[in-house]
């Protein structure tokens, strides 16, 4: 017998947090065109140590925030102007409505976007979400 599965209902546009990043309060648009989710940073650095490949990135481009980070794919996606392009992709924890989850996040440069973070479909398909576009709730 299955259960009911609960859903939880975010607006088209939410303030989200980065605990590994030690950000929050970003507003983050919810898209459900896109598969996944993009974390806007323009320079990801990638270097060789004696363990294996890295990548350095700092998100918004905060410079006094950098990331380093040993745990990532790179993968080839269609961008939103049809582009194909190679992509950086980290897996880290972001805060929604006061509760933390697992994402996947493409590293993009999100420089010409109107928002730094974008969340896809995946995300909120794998976690219950249900989007309610009747409010533009979170933006400020």
């Amino acid at each position: 017998m299955k259960t009911a599965r609960t859903h939880t209902t975010v607006g088209a546009f939410e303030k989200v947090g980065f605990p590994a990043f030690g950000l929050d309060k970003i507003t983050a648009k919810i898209d459900t065109g896109a598969y996944t989710g993009a974390l806007h940073c323009t320079k990801v650095i990638e270097n060789k140590t004696d363990s294996g490949t890295v990548i350095e990135f700092s998100p918004f481009d905060h410079p006094e925030v950098k990331i380093t980070e040993d745990n990532f794919v790179v993968r080839h996606v269609r961008s939103s102007n049809g582009q194909k392009e190679s992509r950086y992709f980290i897996k880290t924890k972001i805060v929604v409505k006061g509760k933390e989850y697992p994402i996947l996040l493409s590293l993009a440069d999100r420089s010409e976007m109107k928002w730094p973070v974008l969340i896809g479909r995946r995300f909120l398909k794998r976690h219950n979400f249900v989007v309610d576009v009747s409010g533009r709730k979170a933006v400020s």
